[in-house]
């Protein structure tokens, strides 16, 4: 076998240089795997929801429309990069081979079942055929091929939960992680798109950690995300507003908070322009965490500075140690979370 580079750069074609995230074309030949390289055999794609939505909006919603750019893209890049959002999403397969120089070096074996957890936008990708769209959950079933690079970070999937279930919290595993690092006890919290994927599991793991003295606020985008949430019973207030509109959305914050806006915010929004509401409802000295993908760097740094706010903001690293773990947790020691991420996404 080939000697690869730990981090894949042997495998880009252009621009020559760059890790495999940046370049425009990677090659995605799987007939011949480098030495640290692990060979997957793909069964689905959880493509992340900033990525899926624009796709489906550019495809009005027809499937052989959305297959057609997925394919498209891949053809082109070797690896599926949203050109708009420049994200990618995570996939879920079986090790196929492994390199000669991993011998001994990953608790992996051919068989294993695994979700990568590493982002699509640097994963050699090749797309043999696309089996299954289930547009409401941003999943879709392939035959195909992936490399994970040496460097490439995994989850086995446990034997105590259905494939589906567990790659659907997989897929947004940084955010609770992250969630679970930021806030404390008697912080107010609020989380913009709380009846997502990862707003539901953000907002259990910031009423856990906030406590009786802290106040975890949900906004939703639709009053069908803020029922499921209300029934889940992990927020102390939930609403629906239009988190791209910001001054309504910061009276309520300011009506809840009685002026004290909040400690922490979570945005976890799959859609664009949401940096402000994000940063007028935190507090000086607060914290802003943007998970979402649809977030614009320019827009969050020029508006806070604009407006005169003096919050910390955080990229949203898709990585956050032991985020696999925490997140699989989440589902097990909570029921009604369980129950509810199986009925959506499993």
């Amino acid at each position: 076998m080939k000697k690869g580079n730990k981090y894949g750069i042997h495998r880009v074609i252009e621009p020559k240089g760059v890790l495999p995230q940046p370049a425009n074309k990677i090659d995605n030949n799987m007939d011949e795997i480098y030495d640290n390289e692990i060979l997957i055999n793909v069964q689905t794609l959880n493509v992340d929801s900033a990525s899926f939505t624009q796709i489906k909006e550019q495809a009005g919603g027809d499937e052989s429309k959305i297959a057609e750019i997925m394919l498209d893209i891949v053809a082109k890049q070797g690896k599926h990069r949203n050109p708009v959002t420049g994200s990618g999403g995570m996939l879920l397969g079986t090790v196929e081979k492994i390199g000669t120089a991993l011998e001994g070096k990953t608790d992996l074996k051919v068989g294993d079942k695994i979700a990568t957890l590493v982002s699509l936008s640097l994963t050699p990708l090749r797309i043999d055929k696309i089996k299954a769209i289930r547009k409401n959950v941003d999943q879709v079933d392939i035959e195909g091929k992936a490399i994970l690079f040496e460097s490439g970070i995994y989850a086995k999937i446990p034997a105590d939960m259905p494939e589906k279930l567990a790659l659907s919290a997989l897929d947004v595993a940084g955010a609770p992680a992250q969630t679970a690092r930021l806030v404390k006890p008697g912080d107010t919290v609020l989380i913009i798109g709380a009846g997502g994927k990862s707003g539901m599991l953000c907002c259990y793991e910031a009423k856990k950690r906030a406590g009786v003295t802290g106040k975890v606020i949900g906004l939703c985008g639709s009053e069908k995300s803020a029922h499921r949430l209300e029934e889940l019973g992990f927020c102390d207030h939930i609403f629906t507003a239009d988190a791209t509109v910001p001054v309504p959305v910061l009276e309520k914050i300011e009506e809840i908070t009685d002026g004290q806006l909040c400690d922490i915010t979570i945005n976890n929004v799959n859609i664009p322009d949401t940096e402000m509401t994000s940063i007028l409802c935190t507090k000086d000295t607060g914290t802003v965490y943007f998970f979402s993908m649809a977030t614009s760097f320019t827009k969050a740094a020029l508006g806070a500075e604009g407006v005169g706010s003096d919050v910390t903001m955080i990229v949203g690293n898709g990585y956050t140690k032991g985020h696999a773990e925490i997140t699989l947790q989440l589902l097990r020691e909570c029921d009604s979370l369980r129950k509810v991420f199986t009925e959506l996404y499993a």
